[in-house]
């Protein structure tokens, strides 16, 4: 019988439930409720097992989503998504690239993050003065603002169409918009499974919505 030791934090958990494994790094996604478990490449088929066997109990045991990568594919991967991040930065921040590089650098990834983290932790960025970082502040703010506002007329174009369809409920066509289904043709041409994966109905009523929306391609 194996056990394994537990631990309050959950990391450490999942650094345990690995052994004998050894874990050489783990980044923690609390919104996912996933990590990202990272191991050397010599260690990678322990980790996983026969069949994916050991991660997929490790799993289980912690509770937790857990991707087993190795170094080189964590590094791949961070690299990626650093990219990303200063890529959204100059966009909506309208910054040059060394502007961005330094906040993903400080460890901001959102946009939410720039605009309500406090004052005081911005403060501790030596190469922004005041004046700079009130403006970032400002930026970000302005650009959720921009994004709140467009997806609430995204939703109301919704209305037009998928409201007035038989079968059809203000709550279900709102949510369809916010996943650029807007219309009735939109949502005509989805697949059963595809229209599961973006609500909460039944098969049976995701037919028939689909069937609806398709009733005028024939008259």
């Amino acid at each position: 019988v194996d056990i394994v030791l537990w631990s309050m934090e959950p990391a450490q958990f999942v650094i345990n439930a690995m052994a004998p494994a050894e874990v050489s790094s783990i980044v923690v996604d609390e919104d996912a409720h996933s990590m990202d478990v990272v191991v050397n490449e010599e260690q990678l088929a322990l980790a996983i097992g026969r069949s994916g066997q050991n991660v997929r109990l490790a799993s289980e045991l912690t509770g937790w989503t857990l991707n087993i990568l190795t170094e080189e594919q964590a590094a791949e991967k961070n690299q990626t998504e650093y990219a990303n991040v200063s890529q959204l930065f100059m966009e909506k921040l309208d910054v040059d690239e060394e502007v961005a590089d330094i906040l993903v650098q400080e460890g901001f990834s959102t946009l939410e993050e720039i605009a309500y983290v406090p004052l005081a932790e911005m403060a501790e960025i030596d190469a922004f003065d005041e004046d700079t970082i009130n403006e970032l502040r400002s930026r970000a703010r302005a650009a959720l603002l921009t994004e709140a506002i467009a997806k609430e007329e995204k939703v109301e174009e919704a209305s037009a169409d998928l409201l007035n369809m038989d079968g059809m409920d203000e709550e279900t066509a709102h949510l369809l918009a916010t996943k650029g289904v807007s219309t009735m043709d939109d949502l005509a041409e989805l697949a059963v499974d595809e229209l599961l994966e973006m609500t909460n109905m039944d098969a049976e009523r995701a037919k028939e919505l689909i069937m609806t929306a398709r009733a005028p391609w024939f008259k």
